[in-house]
């Protein structure tokens, strides 16, 4: 069975950001070798994280594209926190090694001297123009396909434009006047940048195994879509968790109880369709009550039914 289009080409970005992230990683560790500036080697130790989170964007490609099984009725998503929690604690640990390496080189009788300064920036520019043109795919796609796995990928790569220029500057500083020191100052800048990156990742990571809810955003917008939509007088426990790249969704909407079933089914039919439309990442289930009466206490004389801001809705 051939596969949508728009899989097809989430796809093909989530390979060309591994292809990438690992030309990346062995150019990198060319110019480490040939400088020895550390600065190079945060900007190997960010690209390095890259390839991971690459490789765990492309599997949860080939996950979403992946009908759930016997074994697991809500899919793997969450095996894509758990290699992110493996990633974080990977990266703090290589940002602590850059970090004191750094700091050592500052504090010594003898500055380090860097070799190779013209290849070493070489290579960071050649990095610089692969990231931007795997950025400008990335953008293509995720502006087609509406992938939000392609778009954050694509947002992380951005942000790692600016170790690669720091890098340069330090290599030019210490080519051109012969401050080697500034390599170790700018580690030091990438490997704090390093750490931060990696404590969000890992709390993000966490708080998806833990069932957290998802964005408030997001929630506040399936609750305007519920709101509006023709046919519901009102919805309640609206509950969500994310798992991965993925945000599971449940929603209780009230509706006519003189209708047909199959009248009632169609309302809760297009409003899935709907939400999933709104937010391609997500996973929902709709329940149909009947919409209480005036003399009731709530939806099928339970609480009353409310908003995302949890106010009661007018009937």
């Amino acid at each position: 069975m051939s596969l949508p289009q728009s899989v097809r080409m989430n796809m093909s970005a989530g390979l060309a950001s591994v292809v990438v992230a690992a030309l990346l990683v062995g150019l990198k560790l060319w110019a480490l070798g040939a400088t020895g500036a550390l600065s190079i080697a945060a900007s190997l130790a960010d690209s390095a994280m890259d390839l991971m989170v690459s490789l765990g964007a492309m599997a949860a490609i080939f996950y979403a594209a992946k009908p759930a099984d016997e074994d697991h009725a809500f899919g793997h998503s969450s095996a894509e926190d758990l290699a992110a929690l493996g990633q974080a604690i990977f990266i703090i640990i290589a940002a602590g090694v850059i970090a004191w390496g750094a700091a050592a080189r500052l504090v010594a009788d003898e500055p380090v001297a860097l070799a190779s300064e013209g290849l070493g920036m070489v290579a960071m520019v050649v990095s610089i123009l692969l990231t931007l043109g795997l950025v400008w795919w990335q953008g293509r796609v995720a502006r087609r396909t509406g992938s939000r796995v392609i778009a954050a990928d694509r947002l992380h790569y951005l942000g790692d434009l600016l170790p690669n220029i720091g890098a340069i500057a330090s290599l030019w500083a210490s080519s051109r006047f012969g401050l080697a020191s500034i390599d170790s100052v700018v580690a030091l800048g990438a490997a704090a940048m390093l750490a931060l990156g990696a404590i969000k990742i890992g709390k993000g990571a966490f708080d998806a195994l833990m069932d957290r809810r998802a964005d408030p955003a997001i929630v506040a917008g399936i609750g305007r879509i519920a709101a509006d939509w023709p046919g519901v007088r009102g919805y309640h426990d609206l509950k969500t968790r994310t798992a991965g790249s993925r945000v599971f969704v449940n929603i209780h909407i009230e509706l006519d109880g003189d209708q047909t079933l199959r009248e009632a089914h169609a309302i809760g039919a297009s409003l899935r369709r709907k939400i999933l439309e709104t937010y391609p990442q997500a996973d929902v289930i709709v329940h149909k009550d009947v919409a209480r009466n005036p003399d009731e206490t709530g939806p099928s004389g339970g609480k009353a039914s409310h908003k995302g801001s949890g106010q009661t809705r007018p009937h």
